[in-house]
């Protein structure tokens, strides 16, 4: 028997390749296909079954490409209701794979169709479970997805979740491994480990939400406090994931297009696409085209473009470094944006020796705020990092306008005074500022380095104060 984890960074998310005896299972396939094709060919393996364990929100899955590239099955756990051929399991249900044997338990609570799969030995012991979002290390996931599913409050789910916990998973032997879906950094849940493999044992001690002690009300309670809103590409992927997809090569095929300045120019102008700038942030400071968006390509990449970005029918052009156009238009594929219509050729350079319009971003050291700020303590400044960053410790002068929610704060920004922006380190201030300036907001100044380089300063700072605490 062989298991192989296929993690990816950028979406914090772990595909499953199981083998045994010729046959091999995926769990939770990415979108683009090749490697799970070829691993089965290096090993003269057959891919006999797709396991989904939910109807993803935060990626579309490989699993309709897959299945029509090999034939095998694509599995659900009950409730599932997909527009294209899947086998829908039944509680409980086994499947053989070589010497092994995969169960399924419903597992209901983050969705209502969410399943975990118990992976059996030759022997028939229980060795792995893999989770989905069910049950992540030291977190659990998010219930307020699927709400609308029979008309359930995100209480309600949590309350599926908890009984799915203790009935299902909780029971199984401290020595299972678990496998789960995500880590830190996926916005499927709150409080993920970094770690991406851990026993259940474990987890029953160190994962809050598996406190022997603890009673249906206090999970409901813990689980459902401080859930950011979700972004709002994520019911667009579930979608996706239940209606099918085109084919990645057809989408690799037209976001793969060269396009002169000339040309990229005109499809900006005839389609409204959002031009995205894919660079270094550093790049893109000292020059870019005017109203572009920058997302850079080696931060989180296909998360906030999903958050940012959002509708995932938005036609986009890309600006990328050379030679990274087909993994570009790969990853916006794998959040659902389809709609690449092409690359600038050449790159900003390319634009740049045209001789067309450019624009800048002013950025400055930390030096320069605390000069400033110490001159003038009515100076603006804006923090775009994540509420739980702020309420940890923020400067005194600062506001809170995290980047996820940044145009619900738009009328916040000074029109007739300069004012600063920054994050932890320096990537999402700079989409910040790209955005602040599509919107036409020019009069800002990003910080280098954020806010690891401002506490190097003697700038004031402070924990945050719950308002409810104040007097």
């Amino acid at each position: 028997m062989k298991i192989e984890q296929i993690y990816t960074g950028c979406l914090a998310q772990g595909a499953y390749y199981i083998e045994s005896n010729g046959e091999v299972a995926i769990i939770d396939p990415l979108r683009e296909v090749k490697p799970y094709l070829d691993k089965a060919e290096a090993a003269d393996a057959k891919i006999k079954y797709i396991f989904e364990t939910h109807f993803h929100a935060d990626f579309v899955s490989g699993h309709v490409t897959l299945a029509k590239e090999t034939g095998a099955k694509i599995i659900y756990g009950p409730n599932a209701n997909p527009a294209f051929d899947a086998l829908i399991a039944k509680d409980n249900q086994e499947f053989s794979l070589g010497e092994v044997t995969i169960k399924v338990l419903h597992t209901p609570g983050h969705t209502m169709e969410s399943t975990t799969y118990l992976l059996k030995d030759k022997e028939g012991k229980d060795h792995a479970i893999f989770s989905g979002d069910t049950l992540f290390l030291g977190d659990v996931g998010r219930p307020d997805l699927a709400q609308k599913a029979k008309e359930l409050t995100q209480e309600d789910l949590a309350g599926y979740l908890y009984d799915s916990l203790r009935n299902k998973i909780m029971p199984l032997a401290d020595e299972v491994i678990v496998y789960p879906a995500h880590g830190a950094g996926s916005a499927c849940g709150k409080n993920m480990s970094k770690e991406t493999v851990d026993t259940l044992g474990n987890q029953k001690k160190t994962n809050y939400a598996l406190r022997a002690d603890m009673s249906k009300d206090e999970f409901i309670a813990e689980v459902t406090d401080g859930l950011l809103p979700p972004p709002s590409y994520f019911p667009l992927n579930v979608k996706m994931n239940k209606e099918g997809y085109d084919h990645i090569d057809e989408v690799l095929e037209r976001g793969t297009q060269q396009l002169t300045p000339e040309a990229f120019e005109a499809a900006a102008n005839e389609t409204g696409a959002v031009i995205l700038d894919v660079r270094k942030a550093a790049d893109f400071a000292k020059g870019h085209i005017p109203r572009s968006i920058f997302i850079g390509i080696d931060g989180s990449f296909a998360p906030w473009v999903g958050a940012l970005i959002a509708d995932t029918a938005q036609p986009i052009l890309l600006v990328a470094p050379e030679g990274r156009e087909e993994e570009t238009v790969t990853r916006l594929s794998r959040v659902g944006f389809d709609q690449t219509l092409g690359y600038l050729n050449g790159g900003f350079e390319a634009w740049k020796t045209s001789g067309k319009e450019i624009d800048t971003v002013t950025s400055v050291e930390a030096s320069n705020l605390e000069k400033t700020v110490q001159s003038d303590a009515t100076t603006p400044v804006f923090d775009v990092r994540k509420p739980g960053e702020f309420e940890s410790e923020h400067l005194e002068v600062a506001l809170s306008t995290p980047l996820d929610f940044l145009n619900k704060h738009l009328t916040e920004f000074p029109s007739d005074k300069v004012f600063y922006v920054h994050c932890a380190g320096g990537y999402r201030s700079m989409i910040a500022a790209s955005i602040l300036k599509s919107r036409g907001i020019h009069n800002l100044i990003d910080v280098k380095g954020g806010y690891k380089a401002i506490k190097e300063t003697e700038l004031k700072r402070t924990n945050y104060v719950c308002p409810s605490t104040l007097k």
